[in-house]
């Protein structure tokens, strides 16, 4: 089965970032573009996605960031989150993330963030290099 993520954005941040072709977001990135993976996505974060990636501070490629964006688009599962209960998180923005990954459980999703200490502790939670490890090699 091709594995299923919702990727946080500070994933796809540090990947147009970094010069690095090895790091993790890199190789996810790759993997996205040779289609490795099914990315699941939610309304909301496909807004987010376009904010962040496009801002001016960041300086990325405008075509690269229009080039994920259709990808996602055209690939992924868009889906609707769910309701994450009695969880808080210390970044409400991170919440979306989470309650898509949630609802994207039946399809065996994770979710990959750089920032796992902003989520509550969940075995379908993964780092960048840890989702490359279990379901890119």
């Amino acid at each position: 089965m091709i594995p299923r993520a919702v990727i946080d954005t500070n994933v796809f941040v540090s990947a147009f970032w970094t010069d690095n072709p090895a790091s993790p977001p890199m190789l996810i990135y790759r993997a996205l573009l040779s289609r490795k993976f099914i990315p699941v996505y939610s309304e909301e974060i496909m807004r987010e996605y376009t904010e962040v990636l496009h801002r001016d501070k960041f300086g990325f490629p405008s075509d690269r960031v229009d080039e994920v964006i259709s990808l996602l688009h055209e690939l992924g599962r868009e889906i609707v989150p769910a309701e994450p209960g009695t969880e808080t998180f210390p970044d409400p923005d991170d919440r979306v993330f989470y309650c898509t990954a949630l609802a994207a459980q039946d399809d065996g999703a994770v979710l990959v963030t750089g920032n796992k200490r902003h989520f509550p502790s969940a075995g379908f939670i993964l780092t960048p290099a840890e989702f490359v490890a279990s379901h890119l090699t």
